[in-house]
């Protein structure tokens, strides 16, 4: 057997009492360059590298047999999507054609009623609004799906870049940015002057976001949860002109009752839709026109959206090759059609059935942790086993293939994404009213990563992440649990941190807690937010993690690592585990762990993941195994030791 520890990535000068992300992945961070296309790097971009060669050499082989297959077919709608945006030739000879109409519509706009008329169908069309809308679950019935409405309208990655001294330089960057791309649509000379079009943009939207909810606040679900009739939302925001927004949408039954996440920002917008200027709004309309659909037009106008989002924003030097992002545009528009052709060749049988026992074993492992918490009272450890017993885990695929074969799909690569945001928006409409569909993914099969979903009560395993590190058939247990077992655990985990905690099983929001419980419960959270709030990533050592933030994913991590842990134990129970490599069992586990976040970053992005990102960085992520007795005890981690943390700091959830 082997042990599954990637060899080549330890660097054996740094103890692991020390750093256990520098003792797991040392060597391959001094030796790794981060791609000149990325702003970030590691292991979760590796494997997705390899999983969009694999999705590439899928849809090339559809695009050359695309005239071949079915109408219909997913082979043949995935061909001939990758094949418009690869027909580069086409892109340059159209150039802003394929917006003209559209750009022209702006210019012609004469009033507020006007222009929300339409804001609503270019949003059916992909492009961002004032606001910005889905549909879920409604967290108070969860039998029943519902509209949400969310705050939007911004440029930049969020409310921060308008205010923070810390991202005064992107907000240099962003005026000559507008000013750039207004005036490839055709809005002004280029000319970022107090006065210019782009200057008012930028002050519309500065506006806009001085009522923009931070991203601690709106994570909050209790905040976000405001239920709204339509009269309501007239009378809340009576500048809004919702008639014309709604009809635009064709979304005229959706709007009877809705969720709205951040209430404050209505009565801003309606503010702003009555005295701000409609020359401002049409610019500002005619720059997220154009930013949006940038990257499907000839390169001017890639290269001027890349330029700032890219470059300046996450410090990358170069664009990623035209194959990948061809790829991208494929799983963002008929996504699971790509999946489909992946998980027919990329994932066996034997792969789901091992990762079934990992999941029964972290949930027996959650189970014997709330039969045991010292924090916890019988009421909420009733109602805690309860959830824990309606879970549901999905893994691999989806049973049932999402179907695109009315989708039309040809030559015309701007129209091509218009539709398939059209036909996603009237599926998402088409939940309304109906029965909660429990076997839909929000993850293609491909993707890295892995979900809880709060209000479907279901951990959700794409077989994506299901490959080495995270997985490996052929490895020892120990590192297995390290590795994915602690990502089941971190995902279950969520459905009990500050905001899963919220929701009960069957996924309605509601307080299942004692007062008492809740208490203690938020005692740990808090050193959970003080802990990490004192810790910097390496790419940008002058800043500091968002506790506060992060703490939910935090939360997530230790408690994956802990019940990871434990199932292990549990997996390995009568058994007499060898040493491999050098490294006992426990070793092993948490430095599966810790190879999992190999990782590097641009100061750039760094700073803008801290801003954005609700997760911590790599290193912060992996040394969080500081917290566990069972490290300390695995490694000999002794006072003075850069990993120590005294017994009554270590933070314990579950």
């Amino acid at each position: 057997m082997r042990s599954g520890i990637i060899p080549g990535h330890r660097d054996e000068s740094i103890r692991p009492q020390d750093d256990l992300f520098g003792y797991a992945n040392g060597t391959w961070v001094r030796e790794t360059q981060i791609p000149s296309d990325r702003g970030r790097y590691g292991t979760f971009d590796m494997l997705r590298e390899q999983s969009d060669e694999r999705v590439r050499h899928l849809i090339e082989e559809a695009a050359a047999a695309a005239e071949d297959s079915p109408e219909g077919s997913p082979a043949r709608q995935v061909g001939a999507l990758y094949r418009s945006f690869m027909d580069t030739q086409t892109v340059e000879r159209l150039g802003r054609t394929p917006i003209d109409a559209d750009l022209a519509a702006v210019a012609a706009l004469d009033s507020s009623e006007a222009l929300f008329g339409l804001l609503g169908r270019l949003q059916r069309q992909g492009v961002p609004g004032a606001l910005d809308l889905g549909v879920a679950p409604d967290a108070r019935n969860p039998e029943e799906y519902i509209l949400y409405l969310a705050q939007s309208g911004l440029g930049m990655p969020d409310e921060s870049y308008y205010r923070e001294e810390r991202h005064e330089a992107v907000r240099a960057a962003y005026l000559p940015h507008l000013a750039r791309m207004l005036q490839l649509a055709g809005v002004g000379d280029g000319d970022p002057a107090v006065g210019s079009p782009a200057a008012r943009v930028l002050a519309l939207e500065t506006r806009l976001a001085a009522h923009h909810w931070d991203n601690v606040t709106t994570r909050d679900a209790l905040k976000s949860y405001n239920p709204h009739t339509r009269a309501e939302l007239e009378a809340r925001a009576p500048k809004v002109p919702w008639a014309a927004w709604v009809d635009g949408l064709g979304a005229q039954k959706a709007f009877d009752r809705v969720v709205v996440g951040q209430p404050d920002y209505l009565d801003a917008l309606s503010a702003a839709v009555d005295e701000v200027p409609l020359e401002d709004w049409k610019a500002w309309l005619a720059f997220h026109l154009v930013s949006s659909v940038a990257p499907l037009l000839s390169e001017e106008f890639v290269d001027a959206e890349f330029d700032f989002t890219g470059r300046v924003v996450s410090g990358l030097p170069e664009n990623k090759a035209r194959w990948k992002r061809g790829v991208g545009l494929v799983e963002a528009c008929i996504g699971e059609a790509a999946g489909r052709l992946y998980a027919e060749q990329f994932f066996p049988p034997a792969a789901k059935e091992r990762m079934l026992q990992l999941v029964d074993n972290l949930v027996e492992a959650f189970r014997r942790s709330f039969e045991g918490l010292d924090w916890m009272g019988e009421q909420t450890r009733a109602e805690a086993l309860a959830k824990l017993d309606a879970f549901r885990p999905k893994v691999g695929y989806p049973d049932r293939w999402r179907d695109y074969s009315s989708l039309v799909v040809d030559e015309d690569l701007v129209g091509n994404a218009r539709r398939a945001s059209e036909f996603e928006f009237e599926r998402q409409l088409g939940k309304l009213g109906g029965p909660i569909d429990r076997d839909e993914w929000l993850m293609l099969p491909q993707t890295v990563n892995a979900y809880y979903h709060p209000l479907m009560n279901e951990i959700v395993f794409p077989a994506g992440i299901l490959q080495p590190p995270f997985f490996d058939l052929e490895a020892d247990d120990a590192v297995n649990y390290g590795g994915i077992g602690a990502v089941i655990g971190h995902e279950i985990g969520h459905g009990f941190d500050d905001q899963g905690s919220r929701y009960d099983a069957k996924g309605a929001l509601r307080d299942w807690w004692t007062e008492q419980d809740r208490a203690r419960f938020d005692e740990r959270t808090r050193a959970l937010i003080a802990q990490f709030s004192e810790l910097s990533p390496a790419a940008a050592p002058e800043a500091k993690v968002n506790g506060a933030l992060t703490v939910g994913e935090n939360i997530g991590d230790l408690g994956g690592l802990a019940i990871g842990y434990s199932a292990y134990r549990i997996a390995t129970e009568g058994q007499d585990v060898p040493e491999l490599d050098g490294l006992s069992g426990p070793q092993r586990f948490f430095l599966g762990w810790a190879q999992v976040w190999a990782g590097k970053a641009r100061p750039e992005e760094a700073r803008r993941l801290l801003a954005i990102d609700p997760h911590s960085p790599t290193e912060v992520r992996a040394n969080a195994a500081r917290n566990c007795d069972e490290f300390h005890d695995a490694f000999g981690v002794a006072d003075g030791d850069g990993m120590w943390l005294a017994p009554e700091q270590r933070v314990h959830i579950f």
